[in-house]
């Protein structure tokens, strides 16, 4: 492999799943491109596409989606799960985004391999600004994904895949609801993720079955209607963490 050739050929993809409560809605944080100073020839047609870049030669793989997610987004500090490796020949090959590798890469025919990344937000915790190559930050609800540059479609899909796979075992729900919290609550949060509804007794039995909730003895305050019992999540020891 010729010096420097690395950073032609792989890449990182980040999907960010941001969780609104307010609205009960799972969204997908995405880029629009920006037209580079470098005129076409072509009127530019910018898309939406995943915060993603190419891998720098001298970085590991995670350091390159924690810095491409900042200088995209300017959004830091997320745990970022790497799930997926996308690396179809013809993935970077279709004309839809030809125009936008001719002005932006040094060789827009190289074939690239994406190692993809996912995390779970509350959407008030992360305030996106665009930068670098993206043009505006936009959240787009997860069930309405507008078409995608390059193949981040399918990459949202295997996102959204994962995390529901993964929903129960690593107990996402707990850096998604507050401390305090009712069982409308968690069950809202599963029925967005999972996009299902679930009989409201048959989800609290589940829970209680596997004593992964906590009575706290405590009522929501300040409402006009009948206040709801709060729990939490039980602390796990660190031996079955």
């Amino acid at each position: 492999m010729k010096k420097n050739s690395f950073k032609k050929h792989i890449s990182v993809d980040c999907v960010i799943f941001g969780y609104d409560e307010s609205n009960n809605k799972l969204e997908v944080l995405l880029i629009e491109q920006k037209e580079p100073a470098k005129k076409s020839k072509n009127a530019f047609t910018a898309q939406f596409a995943l915060p993603g870049d190419l891998v720098n030669e001298d970085e590991g793989l995670d350091e390159a989606a924690e810095r491409v997610l900042k200088e995209l987004t300017h959004v830091e500090g997320l745990h970022l799960r790497q799930f997926y490796c996308f690396g179809d020949p013809m993935r970077v090959k279709q004309e839809k985004d030809r125009e936008w590798l001719n002005l932006y890469r040094s060789d827009p025919d190289a074939r690239v391999v994406t190692v993809t990344y996912y995390t779970l937000v509350r959407k008030e915790m992360i305030r996106p600004i665009p930068g670098s190559f993206a043009r505006n930050v936009v959240w787009k609800n997860a069930k309405r994904i507008p078409p995608l540059a390059f193949d981040h479609n399918a990459i949202v899909k295997k996102a959204g895949e994962d995390l529901r796979k993964h929903l129960d075992s690593d107990l996402i729900a707990k850096e998604l609801l507050p401390q305090k919290f009712t069982l409308r609550q968690l069950q809202n949060l599963y029925e967005v993720i999972l996009n299902t509804n679930f009989d409201k007794r048959n989800f609290i039995k589940r829970f209680k079955r596997d004593e992964v909730l906590v009575e706290l003895g405590e009522k929501q305050k300040g409402l006009m209607y009948k206040p709801a019992q709060l729990y939490g999540f039980k602390k796990q020891d660190k031996a079955s963490a």
